[in-house]
């Protein structure tokens, strides 16, 4: 079983990411001692968003039609309502998204992130939970839903709000150090 401090992490995200549930994780995540780099669609910084409007950037380490998810872990996708949403349509996300799923690596979302969890078809049956505006959408997409601060189901993890975020990492820590999870190939 891998620990959390010899762990590769990847973040992806695009313009419109809820500004902490990028930052939480991943400096969380580093102060435990994983590498983790952030992906975007054209490898360039992105715009966060916070409150009412657009606050800070992310930097980037690479482009995410070149990440390689046989180079990390697990993966993570912050929300926010314009990340999950401009994700979700990009065909080289749900490529990502169904190679570390079938994998057997950690995925992680939060808030209105299932979305592309759903897009990519890998929530049927699964224990999750999300931001409660994304609830019915999540239901219809076959999930069994829950109102808690973060849920774990063979290695997805999923989180509703800023507010739950150390709760989201703990359970993407405890997810990573238990290794790979057998699941049903997407």
């Amino acid at each position: 079983m891998p620990k959390i401090s010899d762990a590769k992490i990847l973040i992806i995200a695009t313009h419109g990411f809820e500004k902490s549930e990028l930052e939480v994780p991943r400096d969380q995540l580093r102060d435990r001692g994983a590498t983790v780099h952030v992906a975007t669609l054209d490898g360039g910084p992105a715009k966060g968003w916070e409150g009412p409007d657009w606050k800070g950037s992310a930097e980037a380490d690479l482009e995410i039609s070149k990440a390689n998810p046989f180079d990390y872990d697990a993966l993570v996708i912050p929300g926010g309502q314009i990340n999950p949403d401009l994700l979700r349509v990009e065909a080289d996300v749900i490529k990502l998204v169904k190679d570390f799923h079938n994998d057997g690596k950690v995925i992680a979302a939060v808030c209105h992130a299932p979305w592309v969890l759903a897009e990519a078809g890998i929530v049927k049956g699964r224990k999750m939970t999300s931001y409660a505006s994304i609830k019915t959408d999540m239901i219809n997409a076959g999930v069994d839903w829950v109102d808690t601060d973060a849920v774990a189901d063979k290695g997805i993890v999923t989180s509703r709000q800023p507010d739950d975020l150390d709760a989201f990492v703990a359970k993407i820590v405890e997810e990573v150090e238990e290794g790979t999870h057998s699941r049903k190939a997407a």
